[in-house]
């Protein structure tokens, strides 16, 4: 079943009342937050931000590496001085390994995918902790607060990730 009639429905009733067509390009933060792609979480609702307040940058485990290019963009053209990094508990990237999911695409595509790293990760806190200091000592990175922090998806409370 296609969401397709549904999707185009709801923008007609958005746009009939949109107003927003006037917001600058860069964002009125000057901020960028890095989070994963779970549809549980919205992170500018969840963090207080509005429609041109912030660049969100969505991926697979919200994992740094997988989000440079959009963050150098988001830096050097759009004027970004702030990154806020934020992963979440019962993420899916704590349920599997490379091995495992390259596994599972040699045997459904017959293709080899040795080379990709989907970036999973054991531990959460420690994801967090690694995707700061990969921006930190990134020379492609302006030298900008960079803060962590882990989204609860049973309480929605965010917790600050400190070494």
């Amino acid at each position: 079943m296609s969401l397709i009639k549904g999707i185009e429905s709801a923008n007609a009733e958005y746009s009939d009342k949109f107003t927003k067509g006037d917001l600058s390009l860069p964002p009125a933060k000057k901020a960028v937050i890095i989070h994963c792609m779970d549809a549980r979480i919205d992170p500018s609702t969840s963090l207080g931000f509005q429609e041109g307040d912030v660049h969100v940058i969505r991926n697979a485990g919200g994992r740094a590496s997988d989000a440079l290019r959009s963050v150098i963009i988001s830096q050097r053209l759009l004027g970004t001085r702030e990154i806020i990094i934020l992963h979440h508990t019962d993420c899916g990237m704590l349920t599997f390994t490379d091995d495992k999911l390259r596994n599972i695409l040699k045997e459904e595509t017959g293709q080899s995918v040795d080379h990709i790293s989907f970036l999973p990760f054991g531990d959460l806190k420690q994801s967090v902790l690694d995707d700061v200091k990969f921006l930190q000592d990134n020379p492609l990175v302006l030298d900008v607060p960079i803060t962590g922090y882990i989204y609860d998806v049973k309480t929605g409370k965010i917790h600050k990730v400190d070494r």
